[in-house]
């Protein structure tokens, strides 16, 4: 058997001929596309170190081992048997394998998937089985691939409430970088990507590897190097000890494990992970409005309707109604788990309001948080035993809530019930599904329990999306504390941060946008004060940030100016014009030397926006050039602002050119010499936009 080769959109994969005493196949290179070769003709270059598929001991691998677990007093190392191999790739379009082994001694059944699509995107996940009579416990499994020496440094990211996604690099040294989440979410400090890259490396230079876990539940993403010359990049669930025992028969699957190559920087390693999320199309995605930070709990359906009037003069095509609506839910420490509509302060139900939205042309969505219950409800009262947790000794409260067992079936069916009987009476076109806590010593049927927990919540989005296939779902969870491949294949975007501080939102987008195509992102305008940091920013500045992803609003207009509702009626039309841009083109950021400020865009073959955005003041008096990047350099392009000019800026004369016509370049210009930068001050931006000709 030769080596197996799977290559699409200049990325390649090689497996090579498995041995019968190494048992599985070994990986042998993961990068770069090697050309139209055989993989016969590869066997002289296929020396080097490199580690099994499934890294062993029994394979003379001595870091961690891909799969670990074990039988109470009968333990048996695991020495993998190859019984099937089956391929099916098709030269520069990708392709699956499937490798199935065994170990007959072990008592132990293997299945492994590798997939790569057309956008050279791997994904991997392994299946282990026990065919013994006795129990085996599955301690971890995860799926790693190898980086060459060369890749010589880490990115990873972490963060907290409101501050999602701060990157953070180190040397790729001898050992392990770990990054475990036991938060029972995703988690604000889950990396979300994993990165390695050569010295250096940026957004549009330098060779790098990543790797996301596609789960939402407890995950560990690591990088290993050892001395005998291999490296590798690995991630999985996390588990608990018991938390996997399988009984004869029984079978533990991983989740996806994706893996992303690029030659050219991390614009290019997320390109194919954004092309992955694209493959499912979305619905045109429409300005949202919500109403949190706007009025909180009061509910009041005079301000409610004055802000359904107001947001639709200013172009808003969705209204979605947060925390407050259902039973007992004056203020976050009750009604959690009630999911009624409040009579005493809804009589009619919500009609009213969802009448006068769709009557002024809005889709209406409503807020859930599904998954957790106020002790101070009556569902809670009634159903004590539905607590995730030691019926003994409940887990320590947060934020006055704890969480509700969904692998519980009554509790799951409850769930079930109450959101398909609410999307039904009201026809809601969206749910924003939140999840506020990390979730703490959680028990369900004795036994470790985030696994079956986030199994179950799985299965309840997957339920009520088949049975309203046109509704759409928002991950919330305390801003971007779920944001992964798997909360994403079973729900349209994500909340990217509970700060709406455009100051702070241009490095959380800029970093969740590594894995999250734009037009998953929620971006909203906040309000001039912002509610979180208390920084008081300019409107153009807050709808430039918002205006490169799915944007929204999260501000009271009833208590905006005239004016200031006219401005934002103008941004809103700008991102409407742009959004078949915004919402399919390939993101580019360029490694701007000034820190002081960022310069990235969107990119289709005829178009392109992009942003200059001076976040603090200048140390050089002459700011840098904007070399534009991602441009096809043979192409001739038409220059010019789009939207407001910033208040007070120098602008360069391409920018206001005295003829009135727009400047005209070739793209090789605008990529090596780029334009002359405007001098903006602090807290400011200016949107290029470039039509080819």
């Amino acid at each position: 058997m030769s080596p197996v080769i799977l290559s699409a959109a200049g990325a390649a994969l090689v497996l090579d001929d498995p041995d019968p005493q190494w048992g599985l196949p070994r990986v042998r290179h993961f990068g770069a596309a090697l050309g139209p070769v055989s993989g016969a003709a590869l066997l002289p270059a296929l020396a080097s170190p490199a580690p099994p598929l499934l890294p062993a001991q029994g394979d003379s691998w001595y870091g961690r081992p891909g799969l670990s677990g074990g039988r109470d007093g009968d333990q048996w190392p695991v020495r993998w048997s190859l019984d099937r191999l089956d391929a099916d790739t098709v030269s520069g379009s990708g392709g699956t394998v499937t490798i199935t082994a065994s170990d007959a001694r072990a008592g132990l059944g293997l299945v492994c998937e590798l997939v790569m699509d057309g956008g050279g995107l791997v994904r991997m996940r392994h299946a282990v089985t026990n065919t013994a009579a006795s129990p085996y416990r599955v301690d971890g499994l995860v799926c790693a691939l190898p980086v060459p020496g060369r890749a010589a440094e880490l990115l990873d990211f972490t963060g907290r409430w409101a501050l999602e996604k701060v990157p953070q690099r180190a040397r790729f040294r001898h050992g392990v970088w770990s990054r475990e989440n036991r938060r029972g979410r995703t988690g604000h400090d889950g990396t979300g990507l994993l990165v390695a890259g050569t010295e250096g490396f940026g957004f549009r230079g330098g060779e790098v590897w990543a790797v996301h876990a596609g789960w939402s539940g407890d995950h560990v993403h690591y990088a290993e190097r050892l001395p005998e010359g291999v490296s590798l990049l690995a991630a999985g669930e996390l588990l608990e000890p018991g938390e996997v025992v399988l009984g004869e028969g029984e079978s533990y699957r991983t989740p996806w494990v994706y893996f992303t190559w690029s030659g050219a920087g991390l614009d290019d390693a997320g390109a194919r992970l954004h092309d992955h999320l694209r493959a499912r199309p979305l619905p045109v995605r429409p300005v949202t409005l919500n109403n949190w930070e706007a009025t909180y709990f009061d509910h009041g359906l005079d301000r409610l309707l004055e802000l359904a009037d107001r947001a639709a003069a200013a172009g808003i095509e969705r209204f979605v109604l947060d925390d407050g609506w259902f039973r007992h839910r004056r203020h976050d420490r009750a009604g959690l788990g009630d999911w009624y509509v409040d009579e005493g302060v809804w009589p009619d139900g919500l009609h009213p309001l969802a009448d006068r939205v769709r009557k002024l042309g809005m889709q209406f969505g409503l807020w859930f948080e599904p998954e957790m219950v106020n002790p101070d409800s009556d569902l809670a009262r009634e159903h004590p035993d539905w607590i995730l947790g030691r019926a003994e000794r409940m887990p320590p409260p947060q934020r006055h809530q704890q969480v509700l067992d969904l692998a519980r079936p009554e509790a799951y069916a409850y769930l079930l019930e109450r959101l398909d009987a609410l999307v039904g009476e009201y026809a809601l076109d969206y749910i924003k599904w939140d999840h506020n806590r990390d979730i703490a010593e959680p028990v369900h049927a004795g036994v470790a329990g985030v696994h079956a927990q986030t199994l179950a919540t799985y299965r309840l989005l997957d339920e009520l999306r088949a049975r309203h296939p046109r509704l759409e779902i928002e991950s919330c969870s305390s801003g971007g504390a779920r944001v992964d491949f798997g909360i994403l294949a079973r729900t349209d975007r994500v909340w990217t941060s509970d700060s709406n501080d455009a100051l702070d939102r241009q490095a959380i987008q800029r970093w969740t946008g590594l894995l999250v195509p734009p037009e998953r992102l929620g971006c909203h305008v906040g309000a001039p004060h912002d509610h979180v940091t208390g920084r008081s920013l300019p409107l153009a500045f807050r709808a430039a940030t918002a205006l490169f992803g799915h944007m929204g609003v999260e501000w009271d207009l009833t208590s905006a100016s005239q004016a200031e509702l006219e401005e934002l009626a103008t941004w809103i039309a700008l991102h409407k014009r742009l959004r078949p841009l915004l919402h399919a083109g390939r993101v580019v950021r360029a490694d701007h030397p000034d820190p002081s400020a960022l310069l990235h865009g969107v990119v289709l073959p005829e178009r392109a926006v992009y942003a200059y955005v001076q976040l603090t003041s200048r140390t050089d008096l002459v700011p840098g050039p904007l070399r534009l990047p991602g441009l096809d350099p043979d192409a001739v392009y038409e220059v010019r602002v789009a939207g407001p000019a910033p208040e007070r800026a120098a602008l360069p004369a391409w920018a206001v050119p005295a003829d009135g016509a727009p400047v005209r370049l070739p793209g090789s210009v605008l990529g090596e010499l780029g334009l002359p930068a405007p001098a903006l001050r602090p807290a400011s931006a200016l949107l290029v936009e470039l039509e080819r000709v």
